[in-house]
Formats: C-alpha cells, sequence, structure tokens
C-alpha cells in the first residue's frame, strides 16, 4: 500500500510563497486544499538531523501563526506520547505551548492598546 502528498507552492518574483495547494491519495477531498502554511519534517536517521520546510503565505496573519504554533506544539506532544510515553515530559512540552500562546496573546493586548 503507498500514499502520495502533493504540494504545491506557487512563488511571486521575489520567492515568496504566494498559493500553498495541498492534496493526498487518502484524502475524502475531491481537489486539492488550500493552506496559508506549512511545516513539513523529515528526519535523516543517518545524519542524525531533522530536514524542515517551513512556508507561509504573505495571507498568514501574525495570530494565526500563533495559533499554528501553539496547535503545532501541542500535536508534537501528543505525537511524542504516544511514541514513548513518557508523560512527564509530554506535560512540559504542553506547559510550554500554553506559556508561548498565553504570553503572545498578552503582547497583542499590548499592542493594540
Amino acid at each position: 500500500m503507498k500514499s502520495t502528498i502533493t504540494v504545491e507552492v506557487s512563488l511571486n518574483e521575489e520567492k515568496v510563497p504566494e498559493k500553498i495547494l495541498w492534496t493526498a491519495t487518502d484524502s475524502t477531498a475531491d481537489m486539492m486544499q488550500k493552506a496559508k502554511a506549512t511545516m513539513l519534517s523529515f528526519w535523516d536517521g543517518e545524519d542524525k538531523s531533522a530536514l524542515r520546510i517551513d512556508l507561509w503565505t504573505n495571507e498568514m496573519m501574525v495570530d494565526e501563526m500563533a495559533d499554528f504554533y501553539y496547535q503545532t506544539l501541542m500535536g508534537m506532544a501528543d505525537t511524542f506520547d504516544r511514541a514513548t510515553h513518557l508523560h512527564p515530559l509530554v506535560d512540559e512540552m504542553k506547559a510550554y505551548a500554553k506559556d508561548f500562546y498565553a504570553k503572545f496573546r498578552a503582547t497583542q493586548l499590548k499592542e493594540n492598546k
């Protein structure tokens, strides 16, 4: 069995992403889905290093980026939990994500005064 994930990125003249579209063979969606940002990571076991692609469009608002990071951090904690069952470390990761998000919100409130 095989699944394919396709990501298409349209760039402007400065090579900044203007549009991000994606689809997956296992998806129930019948057409490509639009995204404002993506984070893709691969683990190179030989080099023991993470290879990352982080992209976002100009449409991505700062508050959306904070939400995206918060949800990604929480998701990473859940994945780490399923893989390791190291609950105290998972709790720390989630506490950090919540603290990050609270500090972001406090910063937003100060800036909007």
